[in-house]
This record gives structure tokens, C-alpha cells and sequence, in this order.
């Protein structure tokens, strides 16, 4: 019989790669980093920018005087329900009154309709379920959210761009100056989540499942009529490109039922507030209430209140000129190369908010908070790769966020700079 022998000699990796044992650190960490699942790197991303985030708050609360929502020192719990937290406690223990309030010389004032009832009636309902306070669950319901809209501004953003950019698309989403809002017992988690999964389904044309969405989104922050303008906006780029993208019929009827639902329900909470109080201009005139510290009480002129703003905030011409300067810019930048890799759906949206926020909301402190829903635009922000400029952008985003609480979140004193 022939003599078989076997070799033990060790194999040699394909190719003469080395082991894995063997290779360099960098490159086995770039390897499991490219096997961890998309959903686990945004959390250990969210969770990170939490802690950051957090830190700043109990910094804040830890030196924050005795005001009239807390005493002084307050804890985390505590401090999360300042300014606006208020209004959403009332809505869930008492709902919305019947009769406005009126000041002396007749003028409604700010009440609890300026405050739609979807996270505060969410927030209700599990009180009822668990038997725990609003502080709490107020503020589980945000984060819960927080984490939800972490996870679907990746898979939003990811449909236009590379997983590495929009991974650190949400790192800059996590980080950026009003975060901390995404972690009190306010309703902007929640319509961002609400928002961006809105969006994802626009951008994948799933027009019949908007609707929902559509339903839950408006009636938690304002957007029915900003998301009805963007269905026309899209509709109109469908139309216009149907020789190279078929549009068909039944599509665009579809499509033209969802844009009158979206304004519908833009209208919903105005309509509601007027068959409960009796007053037509209910919801109208409770939000121009906000505005009357500033000038005075007046009637809502569509495209007005930024001229005013910019009136009242730099006097003269200067501010006229301000205000065109960062309006033009703000659009322009929308056709730059790194905006255009968010594809026209996400830009035609930006656009739209962006105008609604034009036409009816007055410049002030809280405005800051009203651009969060432009949160698309961190990954046109996402697309430089170089590394110098990520750090740079993330430590700026962070120093943000110590600002914003300086100015919009902690009350010093008499604080006319509402978040």
C-alpha cells in the first residue's frame, strides 16, 4: 500500500493574507465595526450624545436659582418640566377650556390651545395605564422618542446616502445645539420621529400609509400645512419629469387625496379649538398672544411677521437687509452640491417648511426650537469627509448646546428668552 502521509503543517490564509490574529488592531476594529448591525451603531451613537447631553442639563440644573416652575437645585425630573412642559402637564390633567381667557382690554391670552394634544394625551393615557406622575412619564415618552427618531432620520437619510455619512448624519442630528430639547417633557421628539417616518415613506412613494401619519404628525406639532405644501411641490416634480419617471393616473389622484388630507389636517386643530371655545379665530389668536410682549396685539398677515421681527430686532434698514441676506441664503444653499445629495423629495420638503415658518411665525428666542424640523439638512452638513472638519462641526454642535440652555432653557431671573 502506498505510503500516504499527511501534512500538519499549518495552512496558509487565501491570497497570503496574515490571520486575523495577526493583523493590525486598526483593521480588525474597521472589520466588526462593518459586521455591527446599522441599528446598534445608532444607538451606541444616541446613547453617547445622551450622556453628553445629560450632563449639560444637571450642570445647569445644579446652579439653576429658585424660579416659578422649580425651587432652586432642582433635580433632573424637575428641571425637564420648565417654560412650555407646563402647558402639556395642564392639557393632560385638565384638557383644553372652553371659555379663552381675556385680559382687561379684551384680548385672548395665552392659553392651552396653542398646544397640540398628541404627546400630552400619549403621556396621559400611560398615566392612567401605570398609575406614575407626569414628571416621569413626561419625560420617558421624550427619550423614548429621541432614540425612535435617531433610528429613522438613519434609515430617511440613508436612502440618498452612504451608511458612513449618514451615520455621522446622526451623530450631528444627536449633538446639535437644541438636542437637549429631545429630552424634556416637550412634543418635539415625537414629531420628529412622526416626521421623519412621514417623510420616508414619501420619499419611497408609499402614499396610501401617509396617511396615518399624516393624522398623528399635524396633531401633535404644526406641519399638516407645511407637509401639504411639499405633497404639491412633489407632485409638481413628478409631473414634470414623467417623460423619464412614469407618473400615472391613479398616482397622482393618490397623491392629490393625501395633499388635501395633509391641509385638512393642518386645519383640524384651529377647527376643533373654534367649535370648543365658539371663537373662529381661537387657535389664531391664542398663538398671537405669544407674540403680543413683543408687538403688541395684532391680527396673523401671511409673509408679515419676519419684516416685523426684523423690524423689531435690528431697527432701520440693516435689519430688512439682514433678513434678505439669510433668507437668500438659506435657499441657495439648498442647490449646493452638498444639498443636492439629499435627492429633491428631502429639499423640496426643507423648502416648504421653511416658507410655512416664513408666513406665520414671528423671529424670537423659540424660533430656534421651530427649525428643528428641518433636521434633513445634518446630512448635507454629513458629506464632507474630512476629519478635521467633523470634529471641528461636532465640538461647535456641543458648545451649542451649553448656549442654548444659557440662554432658552435656564431661567435667570426676569428671562424673556423662551426655548
Amino acid at each position: 500500500m502506498a505510503d500516504r502521509r499527511v501534512n500538519h503543517a499549518p495552512l496558509e490564509p487565501a491570497n497570503n493574507q496574515p490571520s486575523l490574529a495577526r493583523q493590525p488592531l486598526r483593521r480588525i476594529v474597521r472589520i466588526r465595526y462593518r459586521l455591527t448591525p446599522w441599528w446598534l451603531r445608532v444607538i451606541v451613537v444616541w446613547a453617547l450624545s445622551r450622556v453628553v447631553t445629560t450632563g449639560i442639563l444637571l450642570w445647569f440644573a445644579a446652579r439653576q436659582p429658585s424660579n416659578a416652575w422649580t425651587g432652586a437645585h432642582p433635580d433632573y425630573l424637575s428641571f425637564a418640566q420648565l417654560w412650555d412642559s407646563t402647558w402639556y402637564h395642564i392639557v393632560a390633567a385638565s384638557g383644553y377650556p372652553s371659555t379663552l381667557p381675556m385680559t382687561v382690554g379684551g384680548h385672548v391670552m395665552e392659553n392651552a390651545w396653542a398646544f397640540m394634544p398628541g404627546y400630552p394625551l400619549l403621556v396621559r393615557g400611560l398615566m392612567v395605564i401605570t398609575g406614575l406622575p407626569w414628571a416621569p412619564l413626561s419625560v420617558f415618552v421624550s427619550v423614548a422618542f429621541s432614540l425612535g427618531a435617531a433610528l429613522m432620520v438613519y434609515r430617511l437619510l440613508r436612502l440618498m446616502l452612504p451608511s458612513e455619512t449618514t451615520l455621522f448624519a446622526v451623530v450631528i442630528f444627536c449633538v446639535a445645539p437644541l438636542s437637549p430639547i429631545l429630552q424634556v417633557s416637550y412634543a418635539e421628539s415625537m414629531h420628529v420621529f412622526l416626521l421623519a417616518l412621514a417623510l420616508f415613506l414619501l420619499v419611497q412613494r408609499r402614499y396610501v400609509v401617509l396617511i396615518p401619519v399624516i393624522a398623528l404628525m399635524a396633531l401633535t406639532r404644526p406641519s399638516g400645512l407645511a407637509f401639504a405644501l411639499a405633497l404639491a411641490l412633489h407632485a409638481v416634480h413628478r409631473f414634470l419629469t414623467r417623460s423619464r419617471d412614469p407618473f400615472p393616473l391613479w398616482e397622482r389622484i393618490l397623491l392629490l387625496g393625501v395633499m388635501v388630507f395633509s391641509g385638512l389636517m393642518g386645519l383640524a386643530w384651529p377647527f376643533m379649538a373654534w367649535m370648543a371655545t365658539g371663537s373662529f379665530s381661537a387657535y389664531t389668536d391664542t398663538e398671537l398672544a405669544w407674540r403680543a410682549p413683543y408687538l403688541g396685539y395684532q391680527e396673523l398677515v401671511p409673509f408679515t411677521p419676519w419684516v416685523q421681527g426684523a423690524g423689531f430686532w435690528m431697527p432701520g434698514p440693516i435689519g430688512i437687509v439682514v433678513l434678505v441676506v439669510v433668507v437668500g441664503g438659506f435657499f441657495a444653499f439648498l442647490f449646493t452640491p452638498w444639498a443636492r445629495r439629499l435627492g429633491v423629495t428631502l429639499r423640496i420638503w426643507i423648502a416648504s417648511y421653511a416658507v410655512y415658518l416664513l408666513a406665520v411665525f414671528f423671529p424670537q428666542s423659540s424660533t430656534f426650537r421651530l427649525l428643528i424640523p428641518l433636521f434633513p439638512l445634518a446630512g448635507a452638513l454629513a458629506v464632507p469627509r474630512s476629519r478635521a472638519y467633523r470634529v471641528l462641526l461636532v465640538a461647535l454642535l456641543i458648545v451649542g448646546q451649553w448656549v442654548w440652555c444659557y440662554y432658552c432653557w435656564w431661567v435667570d431671573g426676569t428671562d424673556w428668552t423662551p426655548p
